[in-house]
């Protein structure tokens, strides 16, 4: 809590001692509304027999209190030690005015004067509460899908402008019945000003339709056919609180192969819906962190290692992966649904190959149409969309992969109070970011740009921060590359644009997440960002301040044959990283993985492309060299997905002598440190030839990458190391990267609730422009050719 707050000293007293009565205004930002604030505020300025009103407010939530010193002395400690438990206050600010004589504490409606600024909640799991409610046959709310409460429910989906009140949701079509009022007026209730409160009599109901928008039940009846229509092997779209999902029998081979041709996904993992936590713990490794994720108020997908042995669980859903996303309910809906069942079942995003997740019924019939059998949907609109949030623990603490329903649009304080900033992020994996007051609201998931749907999503949301804060941008912020869709969306705005290059903004985003203002050293590695230097870096070291970053060094370049084809074939990028060792010789190993992959006429074209440098651009990229070595280890030649390659060698990792690993060089080259990993792939090389397993090697690859982090930061002699970019998604490399650098002394950095990859690079371009409005007066790390952050 920040501010001026009573009790500090004599000088910050209330009121002078001789006068009895005071009045204070309060003011009181941050995460509190929509978390039982106000019915907080109620209840504590009763017990304490203070007379004022509180409301919502477009800053947070406005009170004034009055009553005697020692009360309001006493309700102010009280308002931060015992806000409610899903509440952040990040500022309380008061002022004294003269006392009114008034009696009695109210509840108003909301303010709508100022600038928006407070902070909106993400929507909640279902709380314990609400869950006894809808499984006790003599409770009003039995069987009820939208059961909430103040401490559950939607937030973020419902909102349709600021302050959260029940007529600024999409929830204010729905007047309560007399019971559900009498609950929302009765200050001891739980539901008191619970916004989207609702029941059978007076709130959203079920219907479940066929392709054909023909009503087939309704209410719990529509719940129950759809778990029968499941059962049976049916796919079901399924409308939940931020959009629709797929959802099919997660133990029937040929229902998940059915989706699985409709969809057009022939390999990527699909997400799991448990019904239960012991469920999920005989099916998973479940740590106690895991579990606690699992069960808590977001409820997102965590990635869990999946039990050997037998298993409800097909082996379609997850091929040739050793991990299972796994889920809990996320609504009351979806656990009447998994208790209508009591088994596992597939739970993926409802939308086609490279659309956004889909919130709305006629859309879904449309979008839908050749691949789900029936619709669940309900009547409660969706304001926006909220994919699952994907998280995994990595050395003990969660690590965001996908940051959307339950977690966004929390904000990130950055330090700085500046006009409406927009952050477009990147092509891939895109969120945006928007400044309000001295944080930054991150959007939630909105995905890879490349179809037209991605791009009307990306607007929309851009679009719709912007009006839910009031704020148009004065400023954008953008990647460098000069074809990323956001960027160019940036330069048609017509508001100044500041390009940041994109390893500068992963670690910024790091730093940011931190509150650290650097310098430190920034270990970026990705697939791939656009360079300085016109070329695709991906395997950087830089040294970084808020304000400029220099880069001090990279992972040796080689070429990509074939340019983005190289990034669906790895075959392609270890042919790329042979040549670069053996030149034209390397085409005849006729005895290598990759090599074996091609046919005689593909490596004739690959090799003439390396050879004349044509449709081959060079790269320093960490990621590729990943999927160069997974090719050559035999695992993965092709990609139907994003990491893939990288995926199946980190899981091929075996344990050994934690000290064994591959050599390398580091070169000197005009004030820039080129990390050469030749000797690493000729060790490999060796190794094949020798027949060491594959785990071994994948093993001994990790180690080497450790070590070359570790080496280059001694060459710097930063303290602070920060470990961003996607390939520090890989919780192997993170976990002996991070430990290998503290055993030497330095303070590692890594993310936690801001993914690693492309969906956190928003809040580091937001970071850096608005380092150029609030400069610093320290002066930016100097030297080297490679220098700067931003083009204006």
């Amino acid at each position: 809590m920040s501010g001026t707050t009573l009790g500090e000293s004599e000088r910050h007293a209330v009121a002078d001692r001789a006068v009895p009565v005071a009045r204070l205004r309060i003011l009181v930002r941050g995460a509190v509304q929509g978390v039982g604030f106000r019915p907080f505020v109620y209840r504590l300025a009763t017990e304490l027999e203070l007379a004022g009103w509180v409301s919502n407010s477009l800053q947070g939530v406005s009170i004034e209190v009055e009553g005697g010193r020692d009360r309001l002395e006493d309700f102010i400690r009280r308002v931060d030690r015992e806000r409610p438990p899903r509440s952040v206050i990040c500022e309380l600010e008061y002022s004294r005015l003269d006392p009114t004589g008034e009696t009695g504490f109210a509840i108003r409606r909301g303010e709508v004067s100022g600038i928006a600024t407070a902070m909106i909640l993400p929507d909640l799991g279902p709380c314990r509460d609400c869950l006894r409610e809808i499984t006790d046959p003599a409770n009003r709310r039995y069987r009820y899908p939208f059961t909430n409460c103040v401490h559950c429910g939607p937030r973020f989906s419902i909102i349709e402008s600021l302050p959260y009140d029940r007529a600024n949701t999409t929830m204010r079509r729905f007047s309560m019945c007399a019971a559900c009022l009498g609950e929302y007026e009765d200050p001891l209730d739980r539901r008191f000003h619970a916004q989207p409160n609702a029941c059978p009599d007076c709130g959203p109901h079920l219907e479940l339709w066929d392709e054909g928008r023909r009503v087939l039940s309704t209410r719990h009846d529509a719940l129950r056919h759809a778990a029968d229509a499941i059962r049976d092997g049916s796919i079901v779209a399924i409308k939940g609180v931020g959009g629709f999902h797929l959802v099919v029998d997660a133990r029937n081979e040929r229902a998940v192969a059915r989706l699985r041709a409709r969809k057009r996904r022939p390999e990527k993992p699909f997400a799991l819906l448990f019904p239960s936590l012991d469920m999920v713990a005989a099916h998973c490794d479940l740590s106690q962190v895991e579990a606690r994720l699992l069960q808590s108020p977001a409820v997102p997908i965590v990635l869990l290692r999946a039990r050997r042995g037998p298993s409800l669980v097909c082996e379609s859903v997850a091929p040739r992966n050793p991990c299972l996303g796994t889920m809990l309910p996320p609504t009351p809906l979806h656990d009447l649904l998994m208790s209508e069942m009591g088994f596992p079942v597939v739970a993926t995003s409802g939308n086609r190959t490279d659309e956004p997740i889909c919130i709305r019924e006629d859309d879904a019939l449309q979008r839908f149409a050749e691949i789900a059998d029936y619709v669940l949907v309900h009547d409660r609109p969706i304001a926006r969309h909220a994919d699952d949030s994907v998280v995994r623990v990595v050395m003990g603490d969660e690590l965001v992969l996908r940051r959307a329903r339950g977690y966004a649009p929390f904000p990130v304080p950055i330090g700085k109070r500046t006009g409406p900033v927009l952050a477009v992020g990147g092509h891939l994996k895109n969120t945006v970011a928007l400044t309000v007051g001295d944080h930054a609201v991150l959007s939630q998931h909105i995905g890879n740009l490349d179809s037209a749907p991605a791009r009307e999503a990306f607007h929309g949301v851009i679009h719709d921060l912007a009006r839910l804060y009031d704020a148009p941008p004065v400023r954008v912020a953008c990647d460098l590359h000069p074809d990323d869709a956001a960027a160019r969306y940036a330069r048609e705005l017509g508001v100044p644009v500041v390009g940041v290059q994109h390893h500068y903004a992963h670690a910024l985003s790091c730093m940011a997440e931190h509150g650290l203002d650097g310098p430190v050293l920034g270990v970026a590695w990705d697939g791939s960002g656009y360079g300085l230097d016109g070329t695709i870096w991906g395997g950087e070291f830089l040294l970084a301040t808020r304000t400029s970053f220099r880069r001090l060094g990279h992972l040796r370049a080689f070429r990509l044959p074939g340019a983005s084809h190289a990034v669906r074939e790895p075959k392609r990028a270890a042919l790329g990283v042979l040549f670069e060792i053996f030149g034209s010789q390397a085409l005849g190993m006729a005895h290598l993985a990759p090599i074996e992959a091609c046919s005689v006429a593909e490596a004739r074209i690959i090799g003439q492309m390396l050879g004349r440098g044509v449709n081959a651009p060079v790269t320093s990229s960490a990621g590729r060299l990943f999927d160069a070595v997974s090719s050559l280890l035999g695992l993965c030649h092709a990609v139907t997905y994003e990491g893939q390659a990288a995926m199946a060698l980190e899981y091929a990792v075996e344990r050994v002598s934690p000290d064994e690993r591959y050599p390398f060089g580091i070169e000197d080259r005009s004030s820039v440190m080129v990390v050469d990993w030749e000797l690493m792939i000729r060790g490999i090389l060796e190794d094949l030839g020798r027949g060491t397993p594959t785990g071994r090697i994948a093993v001994k690859f990790h180690h080497t990458l450790a070590e070359i982090v570790v080496a280059v930061a001694q060459r710097v002699g930063e303290r602070h190391v920060v470990l961003t970019g996607g390939c520090f998604q890989n919780a192997y490399l993170t976990e002996r990267a991070a430990t290998r650098l503290a055993a030497e002394g330095f303070q590692v950095h890594r993310h936690r609730s801001i993914p690693p990859n492309d969906g956190g690079i928003a809040l580091g371009q937001a970071v850096a422009a608005i380092a150029q409005i609030h400069p610093p007066p320290s002066p930016p790390p100097q030297g080297g050719r490679e220098t700067g952050s931003l083009c204006v």
